[in-house]
C-alpha cells in the first residue's frame, strides 16, 4: 500500500465527470491534523507536464481553510474521464499529492468488484470445503466468487447454504466446470441457475446425491430441463454436427466437428440456465496444449461462448501470455471478446503459489448475480494478472487505465476491510464466531465502498 494511503484520506476518490462534487481530505494517524490555510491545485493526468505551457489550461487552484474538525473541504467539477492529481500546498510547499478519478456516465453508474469465476473445492480435486474456500478468498479481497467444481454444481450450493441468513459482503454465485461426453474442451457455467452436468444421466458424480433435483438447481423456483439419457444426448449432438458439416460454410476439416457440436450444446444450455458460459484455458499445457490451435482459433472466430478466460490457472507464460496475445490478436481483427481472469484454484491457502494469481474486476451496478454476469457480457471487465509483484491488466485500454487506478488507490484500502470480513467468515463456518459478529463487520464494507466510489444510480 502506498505511503500516502496510510497518511491521508480523501473521499470520494471516484466520481462522475461533468458534475460538481464535494471532497473531503483528512490526515490519518501518522500525520498531524490540518491547520490554517492551504492551496489545492488539481491537474488532469493527461494534460502534460507542468513545464509544458499547453498544460496550464487544466490547472485548477482552490484556496481552503481547515474546518474545525481538522479536515479540508473543496468542490471540483471534472470535464474529462481520467485520473486527476490533487496537490495540497501549505505556505507554498507541497505537502502531498492524492489521486482521484472522474468517470463518464456509462462507468459512473457502476461499482468496481473484484472476484473469481473458476475455482475448486474438496468436492472435486480442491483442498478445502466450499465454505472455507469462500472465506479464504474474501480474505484476499474478493467481492464475489463462483465455486466451479469439476462436473459438480452442488458444491456451489453448499457454499451458498453455509452462509444462508447471514448478511455478508461476499456474493457467492452458483456454478460448475462442465465436462461433456464427446469433447475435452473445458467450459465453465458461471452463475447458471441450474446444472448442465446434471442434465446427463452419465454424470456419475451426481450419484453422490442420488441426482436429487435440489442439488441440480439454485432453488425451488427453478425448473431445469429433463435429464437426458446418453442416447438422446448423442442424437442431439449428431444433429448439430450434421448441420455444421453442411451448408454454405461447413466447419473446417482441421477442426473437430464433434467437439465443436458439444460446445454449442453446452453453451446453449448455460444460456438456458441464465448463466455465463466461459471458454476456459485453451493454452493450458496438459501434456500438450489442451485444445488444438485450429480449434481454439475457430472458437474465437465463431464466438459461441459468453466470455473468454484470458487469464487463469497457471503461472507459466505459455498459458496466460499466449491467451493474452490471442485476445489482442482477436481485437485487432475486430472481434472484441468479453473476458475474465480466474485462479482455477485447487487450494485457497498460502501453500498454493497459484492461489491468487489471477482475478477479474467487474464494473457492475451492484454486487448481484445478474448484474455481474451482464456487466461481463457487456465488456465491463478487466482481467488482473498478479502472478508477480507488479500486477498486469488485460482488457480495453480505457478500463485498464481505470483498473490501474483502483489497484493502486482503492483496492489496498478495500482489501484491508475484506481481510477482516474473511477471517470472521472463516471463524463462523468453523463455529467460532456468531452471525451478529459477521454482520457487524461486513456492514462496514458497503459503507466503505460508497464512501470512496460516488456513482450515479
Amino acid at each position: 500500500m502506498k505511503p500516502e494511503l496510510y497518511q491521508y484520506d480523501i473521499y470520494p476518490i471516484v466520481f462522475p465527470k461533468g458534475k460538481t462534487v464535494d471532497f473531503t481530505v483528512k490526515t490519518l494517524g501518522t500525520r498531524k491534523s490540518f491547520q490554517g490555510d492551504y492551496v489545492i491545485t488539481i491537474h488532469r493526468i493527461d494534460s502534460g507536464a507542468p513545464h509544458q505551457s499547453f498544460s496550464t489550461w487544466n490547472s485548477t487552484e482552490i484556496k481552503v481553510t481547515t474546518a474545525e474538525n481538522g479536515t479540508l473541504h473543496f468542490t471540483y467539477r471534472a470535464e474529462a474521464e481520467c485520473e486527476h492529481y490533487v496537490r495540497i500546498f501549505k505556505d507554498g510547499k507541497r505537502e502531498v499529492q492524492l489521486p482521484i478519478y472522474a468517470l463518464a456516465a456509462d462507468l459512473a453508474c457502476r461499482y468496481p468488484l473484484r472476484g473469481d469465476l473458476h475455482m475448486h473445492t474438496y468436492r472435486s480435486d480442491g483442498g478445502e470445503s466450499p465454505a472455507v474456500v469462500c472465506a479464504n478468498y474474501r480474505k484476499k479481497g474478493y467481492d464475489f466468487i463462483v465455486i466451479t467444481d469439476h462436473e459438480r454444481y452442488y458444491p456451489s450450493l453448499e457454499a451458498i447454504a453455509a452462509y444462508a441468513g447471514v448478511q455478508t459482503a461476499l456474493n457467492i454465485l452458483p456454478g460448475e466446470e462442465v465436462h461433456l461426453p464427446g469433447t475435452d474442451v473445458h467450459i465453465v457455467n458461471a452463475g447458471g441457475l441450474f446444472s448442465v452436468n446434471g442434465l446427463l444421466t452419465v454424470k456419475a458424480n451426481y450419484k453422490e446425491t442420488d441426482g436429487a433435483l435440489s442439488q441440480r438447481r439454485l432453488d425451488d423456483s427453478i425448473t431445469p430441463p429433463e435429464i437426458l439419457p446418453i442416447e438422446q444426448y448423442n442424437a442431439e449432438i449428431d444433429a448439430i454436427e450434421a448441420q455444421l458439416k453442411s451448408g454454405d460454410a461447413p466447419i473446417p476439416a482441421n477442426v473437430n466437428s464433434r467437439w465443436y457440436a458439444v460446445c454449442l450444446w453446452g453453451f446453449d444450455k448455460i444460456r438456458q440456465a441464465d448463466g455465463l458460459g466461459i471458454f476456459a484455458h485453451p493454452y493450458w499445457i496438459s501434456d500438450l496444449w489442451q485444445i488444438p490451435e485450429p480449434f481454439t482459433r475457430y472458437m474465437m472466430e465463431q464466438h459461441p461462448f459468453d466470455a473468454f478466460e484470458v487469464l487463469g490457472g497457471e503461472s507459466y507464460y505459455q498459458q496466460n501470455g499466449f491467451q493474452t496475445a490471442l485476445y489482442y490478436d482477436e481485437y485487432r481483427q475486430g472481434r472484441v471478446h468479453p473476458i475474465v481472469g480466474s485462479t482455477d484454484s485447487h487450494n485457497s491457502t498460502e501453500h498454493n503459489r497459484n492461489s491468487d494469481i489471477c482475478s477479474t474486476i467487474v464494473f457492475a451496478p451492484n454486487n448481484e448475480r445478474k448484474a455481474i454476469l451482464n456487466a461481463i457480457k457487456d465488456h465491463y471487465s478487466v482481467a488482473v494478472d498478479t502472478i508477480s509483484k507488479e500486477y498486469r491488466l488485460v482488457g480495453e485500454f480505457r478500463l485498464q487505465k481505470y483498473g490501474a487506478f483502483l489497484m493502486e488507490n482503492y483496492f489496498p484500502i478495500h482489501d484491508r476491510q475484506a481481510a477482516m470480513d474473511g477471517e470472521l467468515l472463516y471463524q463462523y463456518v468453523n463455529g467460532n464466531a456468531t452471525k451478529e459478529e459477521v454482520e457487524l463487520i461486513s456492514a462496514r464494507a458497503e459503507r466503505l465502498m460508497k464512501k470512496y466510489i460516488q456513482i450515479d444510480q
